[in-house]
């Protein structure tokens, strides 16, 4: 393996976009607004999953389980919006990463839970819609979100990286990690800037955990 990949795919809220909270708050309301409460840990462990399947394993069974989901979906993107408007921030120095790795030719693609009209909400607030990264993949783009390797695979067609052992993957929840592991990434990197602290990310498959995106150039210079 060289010093560098290929390919960095990284995760979202938590990862590259600072979590203030806006997460687990629009969780909380959306669900509310349907007659559900929910606690820390119901949400806790399902931080990095795709939305759309996080809120389904929030809701009790039922038989209009399937209708109650989409619903509270569509009421999360509009709380997580409202909670986001004007307040979306980067994690230090991700998008010097995302120039850092791309003027040394390594692909720079996102990955996100999020579903497309979210994402898209988010990299426009910050300013990375146009040259800023090679890929971006959402949770509906893919059969299967996190643990589920599916994201990772996407990234690396859409940009042409056939081997999953030049590609690192970055995120801040245990499913990331998890996910990372299950597409046989080379570099399968926890960061520690959201969701999930260091002795949950630590009994995870992991080949390092940084204290943020912004230790990536040093860990890839020193090979």
């Amino acid at each position: 393996m060289g010093a560098r990949p290929e390919l960095v795919c990284f995760d979202m809220a938590g990862t590259t976009v600072i979590d203030d909270g806006q997460v687990p708050q629009a969780f909380v309301a959306a669900l509310a607004a349907h007659g559900i409460a929910i606690g820390e840990e119901d949400i806790r462990n399902v931080r990095g999953a795709a939305k759309r399947q996080a809120i389904l394993d929030l809701l009790p069974p039922g038989p209009d389980r399937e209708e109650k989901a989409a619903r509270a979906l569509a009421t999360f993107r509009d709380q997580l919006a409202r909670l986001y408007r004007g307040t979306v921030r980067e994690i230090p120095g991700a998008a010097g990463v995302f120039q850092w790795l791309r003027g040394r030719g390594v692909r720079v693609a996102i990955n996100t839970g999020f579903d497309r009209d979210t994402a898209q909400m988010l990299v426009e607030a910050l300013g990375w819609s146009k040259g800023v990264v090679d890929a971006i993949v959402c949770g509906d783009d893919v059969a299967q979100g996190r643990p589920r390797p599916d994201m990772i695979l996407r990234c690396m067609k859409l940009t042409g990286v056939e081997r999953a052992a030049l590609v690192a993957n970055v995120g801040d929840t245990v499913l990331d990690l998890q996910a990372g592991h299950n597409a046989k990434v080379g570099w399968n990197i926890g960061v520690l800037t959201g969701a999930h602290e260091r002795s949950l990310m630590a009994a995870q498959p992991h080949t390092h955990l940084l204290g943020s995106v912004a230790e990536l150039p040093a860990l890839f210079s020193s090979g």
